[in-house]
């Protein structure tokens, strides 16, 4: 059974339709990118994915013991949270908290996570540092293991890479495609498609007339190849 069933899914606010009769799934192990015109409906899918939004129609479906707290999720920042005034490693250990909910005490597990989790993003010696002095590819990091600390096998990310540079953007798709290797399923909203086409194993396109298959498929679709010249990923 896939980790995720998504069926005639239809998404918007207040009755207003962005997406319509919506089908995919998402499989252990699947590298997923989320790819469309900006306003078409990503971040509005990812929102509902995660619950912070119903659907207008249509199901979500979770399989094989997977909870929507098992979801690890890095939205994308405001100026007003890059400038947040907290140390790295109270940040990243907050993110135990959605897996089973407040509760005012860290347990020694919770600690164990996190610490495993800023070793997996290579960032312990930051723990002390103030996260508004970071970097941005470095405060991606941190964002990144706190969705990891929540996370056991799927992760969903908002464009991880905006605003970065282009060495922080390649150290961090090298690290996301060293936890999908490691068996994390990745489901990533992304606007390079160079990228996307480099490193996904499937593309869900959102928006018009929407595809859901893998990346061979989706080089071979005439939707797929006028939209790709447009953002410039036919090179790939």
């Amino acid at each position: 059974m896939a980790l995720m069933t998504c069926r005639e899914l239809s998404l918007g606010y207040d009755g207003d339709v962005l997406v319509r009769d919506l089908n995919f799934e998402v499989n252990a192990g699947d590298y997923l990118c989320i790819v469309g015109e900006n306003g078409a409906g990503k971040s509005t899918l990812m929102r509902t994915l995660l619950g912070l939004q119903p659907p207008l129609s249509g199901s979500i479906t979770f399989g094989e013991g997977l909870r929507r707290q098992d979801l690890g999720w890095l939205p994308q920042q405001t100026p007003v949270q890059r400038d947040f005034p907290a140390a790295v490693g109270e940040i990243v250990l907050s993110g135990c908290q959605a897996r089973e909910g407040f509760h005012p005490f860290y347990s020694r597990a919770d600690k164990a996570r996190a610490q495993d989790a800023m070793a997996r993003m290579d960032i312990s010696a930051l723990s002390n540092r103030c996260y508004r002095e970071l970097s941005g590819g470095q405060q991606q990091r941190v964002l990144l293991a706190r969705a990891l600390c929540a996370a056991d096998r799927l992760l969903l990310l908002d464009e991880p890479v905006a605003g970065l540079d282009p060495m922080a953007t390649q150290e961090l798709y090298h690290l996301i495609s060293e936890l999908n290797r490691g068996g994390m399923t990745i489901l990533m909203i992304s606007h390079d498609m160079n990228a996307a086409l480099r490193y996904a194993s499937h593309i869900l396109h959102v928006g018009g007339a929407s595809f859901f298959g893998t990346k061979d498929d989706y080089l071979k679709a005439g939707g797929a190849r006028r939209y790709l010249r447009r953002r410039g990923g036919e090179r790939v």
